[in-house]
């Protein structure tokens, strides 16, 4: 008899990936053979939730059949009272899985963009330095189709267009270190399968404290949107962010091929070429010149961008708009100029 069908699913989820790290291991196999290391390692980020265990357990069973070494790691935040010896505990409990190596780092959260976005820049970080002093190919994360539509709905609320409905993509980071196997997969999968292997889980109180948006959002928002929209609702939402994905997707590639067209001979932007560009388009091109400027990416909103297309849109002999990064934007006899100020 096969494994319980929330272990298959799981269980295939993670075999896809791996096979695609594989398959990117060979198409990137440049250096001689005796230069590689013997079995490339992949870690999974563990904080003891149901879907990390799940997602744990996965790769600690496909891994070695794929010749790949399995390890963990866990984020001490550092948030709660015993943190340090839950931690502890998961560390116990991934190499009680057969994970090696294994291990927990602690981190210091800060206070920028709010406390669940500075948990999740110190989190990463940490898991950034965790790759490169294993020289680990790739770390693998928890999230489910259940965040994803999540976040999909956090995005809405920010009103900052397509890019924000598309959601957490299922390779990201430096190389694309970061891999979400589980994205496909409901939250009641990951739980089912902690439960028919006996695996322990750990329920962070953080995911039901009211003082958390996402936790709001979670508890209250998706069950009410359920309740009168009807159980597809998260599936929905996760097809959205993909679909919305590939659109944002077309749209960068579209906006990196037409600013080589607007600019003239001197580089300067063409105002009246930039006005000929679909909306959507231009925004882009004049986002990544404000960046290129010096605007940090993170400080950089959709007004900011909507004031700097009126210079275009609606000229009216209006003055400099001043950007985040001490940027400003301004027109000059029919170019547009973006500059540190």
């Amino acid at each position: 008899m096969g494994p319980h069908p929330a272990v298959a699913a799981i269980r295939l989820a993670v075999r896809r990936v791996l096979h695609d790290l594989l398959t990117d291991q060979h198409a990137s196999a440049d250096r001689p053979a005796h230069e590689r290391p013997p079995s490339p390692l992949v870690l999974v980020a563990c904080s003891g939730g149901a879907d990390s265990m799940a997602l744990a357990s996965a790769l600690a069973f496909e891994a070695p059949k794929l010749g790949l070494r399995a390890g963990g790691v866990t984020v001490d935040h550092g948030l709660q009272p015993g943190s340090d010896l839950r931690a502890e505990e998961v560390v116990l409990r991934l190499r009680e899985l057969g994970l090696d190596p294994v291990e927990s780092t602690a981190v210091t959260v800060g206070r920028e963009g709010g406390p669940e976005a500075a948990a999740r820049d110190a989190r990463y970080a940490a898991l950034d330095a965790a790759a490169e002093r294993h020289g680990a190919i790739a770390v693998l994360l928890g999230h489910t189709r259940d965040d994803q539509a999540e976040t999909v709905l956090l995005g809405l609320a920010r009103g900052s267009g397509i890019r924000s409905l598309s959601g957490m993509a299922a390779v990201s980071g430096a190389d694309g270190r970061y891999r979400r196997p589980f994205l496909g997969l409901d939250r009641q999968t990951a739980r089912k399968a902690c439960m028919v292997q006996s695996l322990p889980v750990w329920d962070d109180p953080h995911n039901t404290d009211p003082a958390y948006t996402r936790s709001r959002l979670r508890h209250e928002g998706l069950p009410a949107l359920e309740k009168a929209l009807g159980k597809g609702v998260v599936e929905a939402l996760a097809r959205t962010a993909q679909l919305s994905r590939d659109d944002a997707d077309a749209l960068d590639t579209w906006a990196r091929q037409a600013e080589a067209s607007v600019r003239d001979a001197a580089g300067l932007l063409e105002c009246a070429k930039l006005y000929a560009l679909p909306p959507a388009v231009r925004r882009r091109v004049l986002r990544q010149a404000a960046i290129e400027a010096g605007a940090p990416a993170g400080s950089l909103f959709a007004r900011h961008i909507e004031e700097v297309d009126r210079l275009i849109t609606g000229w009216r002999g209006q003055g400099a708009i001043n950007l985040p990064g001490k940027v400003v934007a301004q027109r000059q006899g029919g170019r547009l100029v973006i500059r540190q100020g």
